[in-house]
């Protein structure tokens, strides 16, 4: 197995509006593995981060697919962007 670096790192929301840095290919799959669910962008991220693993695909083409799965789990941090919110104002917990 192969611990590929991230040429930029991803970063997500976790617990209580608290951001995480996923580096690699392993911090990815450390997450998504850990995350509660098992939605299709979930099994891809998975997917993906053992075929990087693995040395099927590289590690830009597995982290892309991680952003997808942050992006519709809504936990994806964007320049500057603040934690996700309730409409009564409680941080979300991922």
């Amino acid at each position: 197995m192969l611990s590929q670096p991230f040429e930029k790192p991803v970063r997500v929301w976790v617990g209580l509006g608290f951001p995480r840095q996923l580096n690699s290919v392993v911090d990815a799959y450390q997450f998504v593995t850990d995350w509660c669910g098992n939605s299709p962008e979930q099994r891809a991220a998975i997917r993906a981060c053992k075929a990087a693993l693995a040395g099927e695909i590289d590690a830009e083409t597995a982290r892309g697919v991680l952003v997808q799965f942050a992006r519709k789990k809504d936990i994806l941090v964007e320049n500057g962007m603040m934690p996700p919110v309730t409409t009564t104002g409680q941080v979300l917990q991922a």
